[in-house]
């Protein structure tokens, strides 16, 4: 059964000329089971694609403890590992090889992960003789193509033409029934609201409010309104 949890986390990045360190998160405490679907609201800067990115293995933790029980895909970067000078069909499997997947795995998915993205006999040119809508539809059509156990998103994706998103939003909203876990950073109040049932509020990299969608979003809000106030 699918688990992550996250006990006294904290993130230090480093920047500037000086390579000075900077606490990016600080003292972040969660947990989710299979069926939970938590969105992270907060506004720009808050750290809600550090935290992403931390959960997906990308960042690690300086201090606390991450435990992630179940296989991750992260979809806010869906073009991890392309090579511009490789197929479409290459760079299917090597992104599959990067989310952990075995040769068998890919190999039986390999046909409907092609047929998905309709580029017909182009599948086997070169990525970079392709549109950016070609690009995109051979990635999302990889990078969804398995029903994770952890899902990380930053925001909702969509791809391609218009007959396109529409297939790329079937499979979204499929993706995410079958997922164990979401973990989803969205500014769309409804999105959140329709697919999540926890939220986090985050702003500077602490947590402000973890509990229900409707009070985080609310919580969110509220602070909202009190710096446009300020401002």
């Amino acid at each position: 059964m699918p688990l992550l949890e996250c006990q006294n986390l904290c993130v230090n990045l480093f920047g500037g000329g000086l390579l000075r360190r900077a606490r990016i998160l600080d003292d972040i405490s969660f947990s989710l089971a299979k069926g939970d679907r938590l969105g992270i609201v907060g506004s720009n800067g808050a750290g809600k694609s550090t935290l992403l990115k931390t959960l997906g293995g990308i960042l690690h933790p300086a201090e606390g403890v991450l435990n992630v029980e179940g296989q991750v895909s992260a979809l806010f970067n869906i073009s991890l590992g392309t090579r511009p000078n490789s197929s479409g069909r290459t760079n299917i499997i090597l992104r599959n090889l990067i989310e952990g997947r075995s040769i068998k795995e890919i190999r039986d998915k390999l046909p409907s992960i092609i047929e998905f993205a309709d580029l017909g006999e182009k599948i086997d040119y070169p990525m970079e003789q392709y549109s950016a809508g070609m690009a995109m539809r051979t990635v999302f059509a990889a990078a969804t193509a398995f029903d994770p156990e952890i899902l990380l998103l930053d925001e909702w994706i969509g791809a391609g033409d218009i007959k396109f998103r529409q297939k790329s939003r079937r499979r979204m909203k499929e993706l995410v029934e079958r997922s164990g876990i979401i973990v989803m950073a969205t500014h769309r109040k409804q999105l959140a609201l329709d697919v999540c049932n926890l939220g986090l509020h985050l702003e500077g990299g602490r947590i402000v409010y973890f509990g229900d969608i409707e009070s985080a979003w609310a919580s969110y809000e509220g602070a909202s309104a009190v710096v446009a106030d300020a401002e």
